[in-house]
């Protein structure tokens, strides 16, 4: 954001249904976040109720690719040709995903890919930026290693010593030489545990087929979805059981769970800061205090996956 030029009081248009990084980011810009409710089935930013959130302050969109599904990159970039905008892709969950042939990250000004132990590439701590510009990537390296001109790698080169020049003042942001080593090797990998996440998301959808919670939708015609999470949506009032309820008695039963995400104005910072109330933004309330992401790795084996379906119909068929 900060290579995009963004300064304190422009405006960033972003999801309630992500992780608090995201909107820590903005407000770490000195930009003030500005919510925009997600669709009730595609979990992402709605590209309609966005026009609505545009005025003069209104810098950058970033839209989150959440659990691996593309959000709508044609009406999303229409909307930022439109209004002259800097589009950021969070694309935390998204390693694989594409739309319309195109891979995520590659639509707007950058992409920005994490590779934190929970994802698809792992080095411990770290990410990756992707960007249109060089200028802009070349920034980004400075701003990562305190505003230097110069990294340690090519001051102490066998060419001799260089004289670096501190340009701004910058951050202490870079990942290490020996995570990204650990991480790409794993890319061989991307293409066989995407297949097989695919395979216990298609397994996972026929067991649960008949059960009174709500499934993730279908992927849509001409994109590809990352599998990285698999979100169900536990209502009370049909299941039988309330979603902490749920967390509770599959945790009794051994399988871990999480929940992505509760709805960011749900909490105390934000809510205290800028004002946010949930049933402003009724989508994301709704799936905050409803979902439920089950086991999904390519690691799990055929007997993990059975545990899963085993527990998820024990605890929905006895409420």
């Amino acid at each position: 954001m900060l290579a995009a030029g963004l300064k304190p009081g422009d405006e960033v248009i972003t999801t309630p249904i992500t992780f608090c990084a995201t909107i820590n980011a903005i407000i770490h810009t000195g930009a003030k976040p500005v919510l925009v409710d997600v669709e009730p089935d595609t979990m992402n930013i709605d590209p309609v109720q966005i026009q609505a959130k545009i005025n003069h302050k209104t810098r950058a969109i970033l839209p989150v690719h959440f659990a691996g599904r593309p959000c709508n990159m044609d009406a999303l970039c229409d909307i930022v040709q439109q209004h002259d905008l800097k589009l950021i892709e969070d694309c935390a969950h998204a390693i694989e995903t594409e739309y319309k042939g195109q891979k995520a990250g590659t639509f707007g000004d950058f992409g920005c890919f994490s590779f934190y132990v929970t994802k698809n590439i792992v080095t411990g701590e770290g990410g990756m930026v992707m960007s249109r510009s060089e200028e802009d990537a070349a920034r980004i390296k400075i701003l990562a290693l305190h505003g230097m001109s110069k990294d340690a790698w090519k001051r102490f080169g066998d060419e001799g010593y260089k004289h670096y020049k501190v340009v701004e003042c910058g951050f202490k942001y870079n990942m290490m030489d020996l995570q990204a080593a650990i991480g790409i090797h794993q890319l061989q990998r991307v293409e066989p545990y995407w297949q097989r996440r695919q395979e216990i998301w298609q397994t996972y959808n026929e067991a649960f087929a008949d059960l009174p919670i709500e499934l993730p939708p279908e992927v849509e015609a001409e994109t590809r979805h990352a599998y990285h999470l698999y979100t169900v949506m536990v209502d009370e009032e049909k299941a039988g059981i309330s979603r902490d309820g749920f967390l509770n008695a599959m945790t009794a039963e051994n399988i871990g769970v999480g929940v992505h995400y509760l709805g960011i104005p749900e909490h105390p910072y934000y809510q205290q800061t800028f004002d946010w109330k949930p049933e402003d933004y009724p989508n994301a309330m709704r799936i905050g205090r409803q979902t439920v992401s089950l086991p999904l790795s390519a690691k799990l084996t055929d007997e993990d996956v059975e545990d899963v379906i085993l527990a998820v119909k024990k605890i929905i068929k006895h409420g």
